[in-house]
């Protein structure tokens, strides 16, 4: 079961999607305008009975990240133990993970181009699970932090490289250049561990397998992540957390494989399927 927020007809809509198609659900819950209020209300399970039996009326959508603006978007670097040799001090796990943040507008959804910007050719892919909070909390401890994840889906943490390194303590204007990224294709509820705790991730471009680990290989695991990150901020229902990148990406290759227009890139995870991306340069 997956739930998708998307463009159809001329309108937003969020629904489920099935094989067949879509069953939009938007309409018959106005008090939600987006899945952000359907999580909130911890209702996506009224939105899944509301669909039973109800056939697929749209086909041919746009897709758009599947929560339109959530509260905060909060990345962990460096979270594989792959991406920690890369780096001239990689020879250990640091004792705590680096974390920055992404704004909305930097995401783009499933099917949709990544856009390259004209200030720098160097758009590059991070193929990434996301974890969608449901519960609210602060200073979750580590055993409690799987209860409060409502749902998750498949993150490409496109980021432009050079702009990564324009200054000396942040990567955030690397981070969040308009549509360098793509979140969706929409959500997968988080029912049980084994979603979790040690799932493949890839990522291929043009067919090309670039990224391949697991999440049990994590440097700081994804109870780690919840734990560590509400000790110093309240997480709060629609949150997304983007837990980490394995080895792969195309500044790592010797020349640089950055991505061009045309490019087709496709980030998979068992049980989460594939959000696929192409490159356009920006107009």
């Amino acid at each position: 079961m997956r739930f998708v927020t998307y463009r159809a007809e001329g309108e937003t809509f969020y629904g489920i999607e099935t094989a067949a198609g879509i069953v939009p659900l938007s309409p018959d819950f106005p008090q939600y305008p987006t899945l952000k209020e359907v999580i909130e209300a911890c209702a996506l399970k009224d939105l899944a009975q509301a669909a039973v039996g109800r056939a697929p009326e749209h086909r041919d959508v746009s897709y758009l990240p599947p929560i339109p603006r959530p509260g905060k978007i909060i990345c962990v670097g460096v979270n594989f133990p792959d991406r920690n040799a890369e780096y001239r001090d990689g020879k250990d796990a640091p004792p705590n993970m680096s974390l920055f943040i992404r704004f909305p507008e930097s995401f783009t959804g499933h099917g949709q181009p990544l856009i390259r910007p004209p200030e720098s050719p160097q758009l590059d892919y991070e193929g990434e699970i996301a974890v969608v909070i449901g519960t609210p909390g602060r200073r979750i401890a580590e055993a409690e932090a799987y209860d409060h994840i409502c749902a998750l889906t498949l993150c490409n943490e496109g980021t432009i490289r050079d702009w990564v390194r324009h200054a000396k303590f942040n990567v955030t204007q690397g981070k969040n250049w308009d549509r360098s990224g793509a979140m969706g294709p929409g959500l997968v509820p988080f029912t049980h561990a084994a979603q979790l705790d040690d799932v493949r991730l890839t990522t291929h471009v043009n067919g090309d397998l670039r990224q391949d680990d697991r999440t049990a290989r994590m440097l700081f695991p994804i109870r780690r992540q919840i734990a560590y990150i509400s000790t110093f901020t309240t997480l709060a229902p629609g949150d997304i957390i983007v837990t980490g990148t394995p080895t792969g990406a195309g500044a790592r290759f010797d020349p640089p494989k950055f991505l061009v227009p045309g490019d087709e890139i496709v980030v998979s995870a068992e049980g989460l399927g594939a959000l696929r991306n192409t490159v356009e340069d920006e107009a």
